[in-house]
């Protein structure tokens, strides 16, 4: 690849295996332009313009959204280290699950022979069972029946990789944008606080499948217990009221 090597819609669509109306449509949406114009104004694809293609596909194939695509390439979050946390958190994963299968195996045993598991291994076991954040389960269950935790669990797990980026990177940013435009004394009303709103809604859904019970119980573990919601136990407790007031006072003025 040449470093002032450019390729015009049709080219760079049949290099990539993707279709020309595809890029057309991530033109549109912003995701992926091309930023040369040739001297009769045609515009061409950069070297640049490829390589955020290439991240747009990769990320694609985690099973991320266009619009969490480009909030990820746009705020600089670097698709290599994305990747490098999801395969770190794989990792843990799964040597959670092999110490959990043989602790499991060794109280089969024990119980095959008629023996008494130790206590140790069976509170063990329970600790591997208990999940990665117990404090936010916690604080989840003092809002949350057991049937409403059962549904953001199988919903988060159904989303599978995407869930990590939705919550791990476009959330934090959509708060941080939020936080940003409220310190600097921007109108809840404003365009621009609603439509972060708007966002934060949205992927709210996909997690509750539209329960607003599950969204109002979600909400009052943030403004209840910061701490254990958010894994940082130096969060002060009133840490998110401000920014809470703020953005349902964007939403009331889009509802209204």
């Amino acid at each position: 690849m040449g470093i002032d090597q450019t390729w015009k819609v049709g080219a760079l669509a049949e290099a990539s295996g993707l279709t020309v109306r595809t890029l057309h449509h991530w033109d549109r949406i912003g995701l992926l332009s091309p930023s040369r114009r040739t001297a009769a104004g045609h515009r061409e694809y950069t070297e640049e313009d490829a390589i955020r293609l290439y991240q747009v596909l990769a990320l694609r194939r985690l099973g991320l959204g266009l619009e969490t695509i480009g909030t990820c390439l746009d705020v600089g979050v670097d698709p290599v280290r994305l990747v490098g946390e999801h395969l770190a958190a794989v990792e843990a994963a799964l040597a959670s699950l092999t110490a959990l299968r043989q602790q499991l195996t060794g109280i089969q045993a024990e119980l095959a022979a008629s023996r008494t598991p130790e206590i140790s291994t069976l509170i063990g076991a329970l600790g591997a069972m208990g999940g990665a954040d117990p404090e936010r389960a916690q604080a989840l269950r003092h809002h949350l029946d057991a049937d409403r935790l059962r549904t953001l669990h199988d919903r988060t797990a159904a989303l599978g990789p995407a869930a990590h980026y939705l919550l791990e990177v476009e959330w934090p940013e959509l708060y941080r944008r939020a936080e940003a435009l409220r310190t600097a004394g921007v109108e809840p009303a404003d365009p621009r606080v609603r439509r972060l709103a708007a966002r934060m809604d949205e992927l709210s859904s996909l997690f509750n499948g539209g329960d607003g019970e599950i969204s109002a119980g979600v909400r009052a573990a943030w403004r209840d217990e910061p701490a254990a919601m958010s894994g940082d136990p130096t969060t002060a407790p009133d840490a998110w009221h401000d920014l809470t007031d703020y953005l349902d006072r964007a939403r009331a003025r889009t509802e209204a």
